[in-house]
């Protein structure tokens, strides 16, 4: 079955035509992968407390509905006119405020290609940025009528399949561009800025990502991007409102939780595999992050996947 694309007519909003659209292809509430890469689609059904959750660095946009984002005790709501940027992978709770079966929460995450970004400002000859005021990885941007145009165009590609391979590396591109035009250029900018702090962070973050189980000696990675230890610290908790510790013990619950959730190990055996030397200590980490205790938090994951699954067979 072919889901044809729906466009603005002078009835309808361009925003409404983009919940049309996602609404079109995703009926029931979850989150989507989509044959474009970095695009994804979601849809919320009823209004729901903040779910821990990774951000990558990305544009988060809402066609209906609302939500928000709890960066380091600071709420980020967003809407049909706000959308949200992640500059860095960064840790946080993503909450539901407005939705309901009848008017679903409908929304796209666009993941953010901070090579192109930086290609971008280079070709636009644009000066380094010297705005001192931005001093964290999240921030709400205006919604523009060029930005949900492009996205639109990017979205249309999704019933044209044979042309994906061509026209959306183009559309991307825009889309990169339209977000430099935005009001959020000087986030974006800082971190693109090879010899910015932000861009040192965002090194240290990869490196923590693919080192997480290490012991993590601070003094050395901020050596490895070449930062002072102290500077190191202020700027990697002004960005991600974490200090490098926290921030590797998020990456270690959460990839413990994956290890119990989908590949069935046990409270011990995922405690060890991502770095714990103390099952006791990882169980009372666990439960203070996510709010009960490992064990029953996978049982409980389980059974709504169970009941998701037979949802999906009736």
């Amino acid at each position: 079955m072919t889901i044809h694309h729906e466009t603005a007519t002078p009835d309808t909003s361009p925003q409404e035509a983009l919940a049309n659209t996602i609404g079109a292809r995703v009926s029931t509430p979850g989150d989507y992968a989509t044959s474009i890469a970095g695009l994804g689609f979601f849809r919320r059904e009823h209004p729901s407390a903040p779910v821990v959750c990774m951000v990558e660095p990305s544009i988060i946009l809402v066609a209906q509905g609302e939500k928000q984002l709890w960066v380091g005790g600071e709420g980020y709501p967003y809407d049909t006119s706000r959308f949200l940027v992640t500059s860095l992978d960064l840790p946080a709770n993503s909450e539901v405020l407005a939705a309901s079966p009848e008017q679903p929460c409908l929304g796209l995450t666009f993941k953010l290609d901070l090579r192109m970004l930086a290609e971008l400002i280079a070709q636009s000859d644009l000066p380094p940025t010297r705005d001192r005021s931005v001093t964290k990885g999240v921030g709400m941007g205006s919604v523009t009528p060029a930005m949900l145009a492009s996205f639109e165009r990017l979205l249309a590609l999704l019933d044209e399949p044979q042309s994906i391979p061509v026209l959306a590396p183009l559309i991307q591109r825009e889309i990169h561009y339209r977000l430099l035009q935005s009001d959020q250029v000087s986030r974006l900018r800082q971190i693109t800025s090879v010899d910015g702090q932000g861009y040192r962070i965002a090194k240290a973050i990869d490196w923590l990502k693919l080192n997480y189980a290490s012991a993590l000696r601070v003094e050395e990675l901020a050596a490895r991007v070449q930062m002072s230890t102290p500077t190191f610290h202020h700027h990697f908790r002004q960005l991600t409102a974490m200090s490098p510790l926290q921030y590797q013990k998020w990456l270690r619950l959460n990839e413990a939780k994956r290890l119990m959730l989908n590949d069935h190990l046990d409270v011990s055996s995922a405690a060890f595999k991502v770095g714990y030397e103390s099952p006791s200590q990882f169980s009372r980490e666990y439960s203070r992050l996510f709010g009960v205790a490992p064990k029953q938090d996978i049982a409980m994951l389980r059974g709504q996947t169970d009941v998701t699954a037979r949802r999906k067979q009736s």
